[in-house]
């Protein structure tokens, strides 16, 4: 029988893979994984402040990333940059702000590295409640949102036609995804969490035959990487983080082997 911080883990990590897949699949249809990047980036940037001010981390990382997710969807609607240049602009900014940050923690203990690589095995009950809490928001929203979310992603200009509000749906896309990536960096790390949104996207793309075949997919493959990376981690005491990355990394170089099936 499962230890219980094991279960937890267990747990945690498949549903955050569950959140991860799906919307991994949007990021990887509008070539968009430089903006898990910059919500990443912002997270950091969140972590430092959480220490500075001397409150829980979390909180903090959850408003600064969702204001750089409003802050996007603004600068967006007003066109005057292209959206990689703006993301650019965001990603390195946040970045740099939270490296000069940490200038100011030398009076203060924290463990960075647990924030950056992630620590699956210390979630407590609380971020398990947390995790399954952004995972009913994420089926929630894609379940009633996926037509819309599918539609902007085509052709924004043709669903603003047909009346799909583009600016909502583009700032609640981006709001799930800053959410997945604030809970996510406690279990594989701020480095690492944007490959478990991506990588399995990127291999259930080539096995899928449609759009939601491929958001499933791309969920199921998250917790066998989950599964996969525990029981490296386990069984040859390596950094669970790092480990289930690199068994996503590994499935998605054995789909590439799998016929393509013609998935978007």
């Amino acid at each position: 029988m499962l230890d219980d911080f094991l279960l937890r883990s267990l747990v945690g990590g498949m549903a955050i893979a569950a959140a991860a897949g799906p919307l991994g699949a949007f990021v990887v249809w509008r070539r968009m994984a430089f903006l898990g990047e910059a919500l990443a980036n912002a997270a950091l940037l969140g972590v430092v402040l959480g220490v500075l001010l001397r409150v829980s981390t979390l909180p903090v990382v959850v408003l600064v990333v969702v204001l750089l997710a409003l802050v996007l969807t603004a600068l967006e609607r007003r066109r005057i940059l292209p959206v990689d240049t703006l993301l650019a602009i965001l990603s390195h900014g946040a970045l740099a702000t939270g490296l000069v940050l940490l200038a100011f923690l030398d009076r203060f203990r924290v463990d960075l590295m647990s924030y950056l690589f992630g620590d699956i095995l210390a979630v407590s009950t609380g971020d398990l409640t947390l995790i399954l809490a952004v995972l009913a928001g994420v089926t929630l929203s894609l379940g009633t949102f996926w037509r819309s979310f599918l539609a902007i992603t085509v052709d924004a200009e043709i669903a603003a036609v047909e009346g799909v509000p583009v600016d909502r749906c583009r700032l609640l896309l981006t709001l799930l995804l800053a959410a997945v990536i604030a809970v996510g960096m406690k279990l594989v790390g701020i480095l690492l969490v944007v490959s478990l949104l991506i990588v399995p996207a990127a291999a259930a793309r080539r096995l899928a035959a449609s759009p939601a075949q491929m958001a499933l997919l791309a969920a199921i493959a998250g917790m066998i990487c989950v599964v996969g990376g525990l029981l490296l981690s386990l069984r040859l005491d390596l950094p669970a983080g790092p480990a289930i990355v690199v068994v996503a990394v590994a499935l998605f170089a054995t789909a590439q082997l799998v016929p393509a099936r013609g998935s978007r």
